[in-house]
């Protein structure tokens, strides 16, 4: 029986490290080939790594916590590795004083080190839900959410919890979040608001008055993507009230309908739908400014894929949906509701989040009315929806209740002037108003 040692992969990101979040597995336990070892994070997504051995877990080299370096040891498995494995290759010879095994996974680079950035004992969290019946993947939504899932009420056929009576809780919860402002809180762990989940490396002052956060991870891809679209594209943004109250009403028709009963529909189906349709009558703001060696170019897609900026306890994400412009509205619900929840579980792939063409930020969500967005990186156009809430408005010379909303739009100015960025919003905006302009 000899000892493989598993390196901290390549997952296909083009990525040098990745933070250690949770091991599955423990010194002592028995793993099969693909087995789940550990989750790591990495600056645009949670992945799981499988096992490319069969074995007795030996020692674990990488702490959660720490953030550890592509080709870095983290594990030692004893066993023999399974050579029909396809996930399996042969390695480089290594060195004499070199404890590393005769096999790795394809894409793994080669020397790293683990930095440590441990957590201290008190700082780790506790324990919690112990006899509550969930999945794996259900209890990490509830970490994600910060619901105790002893307090959740189990509707699934076992009496286990399900996605939905974690996601009911947190919604209903939330209602009651901000009822009165708090007191700045003693503990540390407390400053840490839900969507920016406590570093470990975080550094407390003497006076306990501040600290400071290691930038790493979501936020740090998300801070120098924003950085460089703010520096790189002349941002511009225009915007418009619109009476969505034809829009609300569509809604709850889908809503309604047998078509429609298993999947989610709001509004944002119907932004998405109008954002679709207006590309095709302004291109211009489905594109993007290219430096080439040849000079610079303006590259129009021909096709939409939609990204959808996600907040989600990892911090913000956007994934996009592929070929949006092909799906049927009920097809594009269940595309944005699939988008949605694996992003609130902290599923979305690398590749869910490259090739977007435009996106849209649903700011209304959190009560904005408006907002002036920045663009997503390598893209021309941004949409922002607001709040839909009833307020008067002005219909055939009287004023009366309707549900109005604001769709405000930022623009790359090389790429798209302000009349083409005007009449897209328009656009966008006339279909909230009369959604059976779709119907063209």
């Amino acid at each position: 029986m000899s000892t493989q040692t598993f390196q901290l992969p390549d997952v296909g990101e083009g990525l040098t490290e990745a933070e250690i979040v949770t091991w599955r597995v423990a010194p002592g336990d028995t793993v099969a080939i693909n087995d789940v070892l550990v989750e790591i994070e990495t600056a645009k997504s949670l992945v799981e790594l499988p096992s490319p051995f069969a074995g007795v877990v030996g020692e674990l080299l990488a702490a959660e916590g720490d953030t550890v370096e592509v080709g870095a040891p983290i594990i030692t498995i004893a066993g023999e590795a399974d050579a029909a494995s396809p996930a399996v290759v042969p390695s480089e010879p290594a060195s004499a004083d070199a404890s590393g095994s005769g096999s790795v996974l394809v894409g793994y680079g080669t020397g790293g080190e683990a930095v440590s950035r441990r957590r201290k004992p008190a700082e780790r969290p506790v324990a919690a839900s112990v006899g509550v019946v969930a999945k794996p993947p259900i209890r990490k939504l509830a970490r994600d959410l910060g619901v105790d899932l002893a307090h959740v009420v189990p509707s699934g056929p076992a009496g286990e919890v399900t996605r939905d009576d974690v996601l009911r809780h947190a919604s209903q919860a939330s209602v009651f979040r901000n009822i009165e402002t708090p007191a700045w809180p003693e503990e540390r762990e407390e400053t840490i608001t839900v969507a920016e989940p406590a570093p470990a490396a975080a550094v407390v002052s003497p006076d306990a008055r501040s600290e400071s956060i290691p930038v790493r991870g979501v936020r740090k891809a998300v801070a120098s993507g924003m950085v460089q679209s703010a520096h790189e594209a002349p941002h511009v943004s225009v915007w418009t009230d619109v009476d969505a109250s034809r829009t609300m009403e569509l809604v709850k028709r889908l809503k309604a309908s047998p078509d429609f009963a298993d999947v989610r529909v709001s509004p944002l189906l119907i932004m998405a739908r109008a954002v679709i349709w207006a590309v095709r009558r302004t291109p211009m703001v489905n594109a993007a400014w290219v430096d080439g060696e040849d000079g610079a170019q303006i590259r129009v897609h021909h096709y939409v894929n939609l990204g959808i900026a996600a907040a989600t306890p990892r911090g913000l994400l956007v994934p996009n949906i592929k070929d949006a412009q092909d799906l049927s509205m009920r097809d594009l619900a269940r595309a944005l509701e699939k988008l949605t929840l694996t992003a609130r579980e902290g599923k979305t792939s690398p590749a869910d989040q490259q090739g977007g063409t435009i996106t849209i930020t649903n700011i209304g969500v959190f009560g904005m009315d408006a907002g002036t967005p920045i663009l997503n990186a390598g893209e021309a156009g941004i949409v922002a929806l607001g709040t839909i809430r009833q307020k008067p408005w002005v219909v055939d010379g009287e004023v009366r209740p309707r549900y109005v909303t604001t769709v405000a739009g930022s623009f790359d100015h090389r790429v798209i002037d302000g009349d083409g960025m005007s009449r897209f919003i328009a656009d966008v905006a006339s279909i909230l108003e009369e959604p059976a302009l779709l119907l063209d």
